[in-house]
């Protein structure tokens, strides 16, 4: 058995031209797309900043050295201190 709406019941339930246009944005945790690509802008210019700091500040010590900056390609070789062969004592 179907039900034919009334007109009153029909004109209640369609939108109106002149209400509010609601749009609803999808968040997770409270941020919404543009709020999360501003904060991870943010921490990947702290995170890049961060990262070369602790690059030159540690830069010479040799166990750093060895483990960290011989595996960076482009700053192996400016990290390169050889010895010469009249200073190597051995």
């Amino acid at each position: 058995m179907v039900f034919t709406p009334t007109l009153r019941r029909a004109a209640a339930q369609a939108p109106s031209a002149f209400g509010p246009k609601i749009h609803l944005q999808r968040s997770v945790a409270g941020f919404t797309l543009p709020s999360a690509v501003k904060a991870g802008t943010i921490a990947g210019s702290f995170g890049v900043a961060a990262g070369t700091f602790v690059v030159f500040f540690f830069g010479d010590i040799p166990r750093f050295n060895r483990d960290v900056i011989r595996q960076i390609p482009f700053l192996d070789a400016y990290y390169d201190n050889p010895v010469a062969p009249e200073d190597n004592p051995f």
